[in-house]
């Protein structure tokens, strides 16, 4: 069995970028990388997060909003706060676990201001891309650089 990195993917609400960081990770890089997402707090699965990985071959309809405590029994390598709440609230976790922030855009906050339902799904669509970018750059060997 290889050993793989454990990561966290940590948000405010666990409803969309955590959940397409765990997602991409999960397609992508599978075999060096056990991914996990989970929030300060829980929000539910965002269902246009829900829509644009599955426009990219992505299911993440089965995830779902979780906090910290679900967690609680893994020992994580890194710890990737995807938002800065996430990031300013971040708890303490034992020494193994280095904690990286790099924060993306919030779709939903943005869509609020679209003027149609394809405006808004463009907000999600960036992000997620952005997201699959920084995953094609892990497992993360010179975390300083991040």
């Amino acid at each position: 069995m290889t050993c793989r990195t454990r990561i966290l993917f940590l948000c405010t609400g666990n409803s969309c970028r955590s959940q397409m960081a765990e997602g991409w990770a999960k397609e992508l890089k599978s075999d060096t990388i056990e991914a996990y997402s989970a929030g300060i707090e829980t929000h539910g699965l965002n269902p246009h997060a829900v829509s644009v990985m599955e426009e990219v071959g992505i299911c993440i309809r089965e995830h779902h909003s979780k906090t910290l405590d679900e967690l609680k029994h893994i020992q994580f390598d890194y710890v990737i706060t995807v938002c800065g709440h996430a990031h300013e609230t971040c708890p303490v976790f034992p020494a193994k676990a280095t904690i990286i922030h790099h924060g993306f855009d919030d779709p939903p906050k943005l869509a609020v201001t679209a003027s149609h339902e394809q405006e808004a799904l463009d907000h999600y669509r960036r992000v997620r891309d952005e997201i699959e970018a920084f995953i094609q750059t892990l497992p993360l060997c010179n975390p300083e650089k991040y």
